[in-house]
């Protein structure tokens, strides 16, 4: 773990991998910690508004090792009809029906945001499920589009060029400016596919 200086009141920490990011910032905010901002991504946690000794003085006490706190748990409907479907099954070395049955049977965690507003990078698909992006991008990839790249799992809130594989697609809403909370899968959110259609 490192601590960055990125100005007179932030900093960065950097840590092993994105769910310790998302554990520390999970901890930070229950311990309220005097940020204005703490954003987790995919192995640093940024801390805005805030002096950076206090963020070293306090990161002793952070059970550092320890999961997320279990966030509430979205349930989103996907129909298993993505251009990349069968590719993935390839890369898993199995069936599409498999590859629809793993996805569906593994709980995911909205461990940071980024690339988009509504956009989460979800965990905890096994490493050897892991698959590489296209070698090169789609220039439009639809909203709702349910997309797996390395071993994170994501739905395209909006349509926008990307080099995910695609497996099926969503009617979920996953970025609404009138809700209470905008974003659908915020950062500590479990996430379940199930399969309609």
């Amino acid at each position: 773990m490192r601590v960055v200086t990125v100005g007179p009141r932030a900093c960065l920490v950097e840590l092993e991998d994105a769910v310790a990011a998302a554990s520390l910032a999970a901890w930070a905010r229950a311990a309220r910690l005097p940020a204005e901002e703490i954003v987790p991504a995919a192995a640093t946690v940024l801390f805005d508004g805030v002096y950076p000794a206090s963020v070293e003085a306090a990161l002793p006490r952070w059970p550092a090792g320890g999961e997320p706190a279990a966030g509430p748990l979205v349930r989103v409907a996907v129909t298993y009809d993505g251009p990349d479907l069968e590719r993935v099954a390839g890369h898993w070395g199995c069936s599409a029906d498999e590859v629809v049955e793993q996805h569906t049977s593994t709980e995911l965690v909205a461990l940071f945001t980024g690339f988009a507003p509504g956009f989460s990078y979800l965990g905890g698909l096994p490493a050897h499920r892991s698959v590489p992006r296209l070698s090169s991008p789609r220039p439009r990839v639809e909203a709702g589009s349910v997309a797996l790249a390395g071993s994170w799992c994501g739905i395209y809130p909006a349509a926008s060029p990307g080099g995910w594989l695609v497996i099926g697609t969503t009617e979920a809403v996953l970025w609404d400016p009138a809700r209470r909370q905008p974003a659908l899968l915020a950062p500590g959110t479990r996430v379940r596919f199930e399969a309609v259609g």
